[in-house]
């Protein structure tokens, strides 16, 4: 393994260390591909903020740090710099827009919250037997990704759904239909094998194995140590060869236009 799309700094406000230390000890762990994908900013209409997310203010840093950082480690290191982004239909073509204007190259889909995150209590996080919220998640994903703008879907086990089993088995079967029809790699998460989370969700990568939707991996490097996480990659290739998954290796970055 010798690529990551998925690292974060700590101008996300819930990250730490430096742009040149995820770049040192990713490349000390082998890894020559390295793709930033902060968390995209928002302006909320009601103007409130979330404090998880890159700030306006710092856009503009953001680029111009990595972008220079890019040309030192020319030769050395492929950066690559994006966002990870949740799909708020309510605000997704404006965030596109911009995105588009400072020079993000690719998006990778990471679906925190729902319905254009009015409501904080919808946390794709929180334990929930909401069956409304359930198939909101599923359709939501499977819209973000028919726009064909998406690198890879970010954790798309990440819905912690303590309802129905059957309603779980029908909608994750319809997200990895879904997948697969449209060719766009599901992320095997390592945040959450290195630290225990309850994702990856073996009863979602058995079904993802089923189905033969695509499957890449992903860091998700919250701080420098995680950048060069290939600690985690037994585990990953572990769940990879136990659910016969159609693991592609490195994802095919969409660059935005």
């Amino acid at each position: 393994m010798n690529y990551n799309y998925h690292t974060h700094t700590a101008r996300c406000r819930h990250a730490s260390g430096t742009e040149r230390g995820y770049i040192e000890r990713a490349l000390s762990a082998g890894i020559t591909k390295i793709g930033f994908s902060e968390h995209i900013p928002l302006d909320f209409a009601d103007g409130h903020d979330t404090a998880h997310r890159l700030p306006v203010a710092e856009e503009t840093l953001y680029f111009n740090t990595l972008r220079a950082l890019r040309e030192e480690y020319r030769g050395r290191a492929e950066i690559f710099i994006g966002y990870e982004v949740e799909y708020y239909p309510l605000y997704f073509k404006e965030q596109l827009r911009h995105a588009r204007e400072l020079g993000a190259e690719y998006l990778i889909l990471g679906q925190h919250y729902i319905r254009n995150e009015e409501y904080f209590e919808k946390s794709t996080y929180a334990p929930s037997d909401s069956e409304e919220d359930f198939i909101t998640y599923t359709d939501t994903v499977i819209e973000a990704m028919e726009t064909g703008l998406f690198t890879y879907v970010a954790h798309p086990d990440v819905f912690s759904f303590t309802g129905d089993s059957s309603l779980y088995i029908r909608e994750m079967r319809r997200l990895c239909e879904a997948g697969k029809r449209l060719d766009i790699p599901f992320e095997l998460n390592f945040l959450g094998i290195r630290q225990g989370r309850r994702y990856p969700n073996e009863r979602f990568w058995q079904i993802a194995g089923e189905i033969g939707v695509p499957v890449t991996f992903g860091f998700d490097a919250h701080d420098e140590a995680a950048a060069g996480d290939v600690a985690s990659l037994p585990r990953a290739m572990e769940i990879v060869e136990k659910y016969h998954l159609n693991y592609i290796g490195e994802p095919k970055l969409v660059l935005l236009q």
